[in-house]
């Protein structure tokens, strides 16, 4: 099973972006996007950024993940 997690895009060097998520920063190609901006939430997958996604949906979905893991 493959999971696609949400990050903030913190900052934008080129084609790669550091994304924070849940508070760990790392870096991300974002070569599959267009038009992404510092701010915005990202899903992120096997080191790419693969689609925007708005912040509640974003932070609702990390929430369920901190959830799972605590069980």
């Amino acid at each position: 099973m493959c999971l696609g997690i949400p990050g903030k895009i913190i900052e934008i060097n080129g084609s790669t972006a550091k994304v924070d998520i849940a508070g760990t920063r790392k870096e991300a190609s974002i070569k599959l996007m267009e038009d992404v901006k510092v701010g915005e939430f990202v899903i992120i997958h096997a080191g790419f950024a693969i689609e925007k996604v708005d912040e509640q949906k974003a932070r609702e979905t990390l929430e369920l993940i901190d959830e799972v893991i605590e069980r």
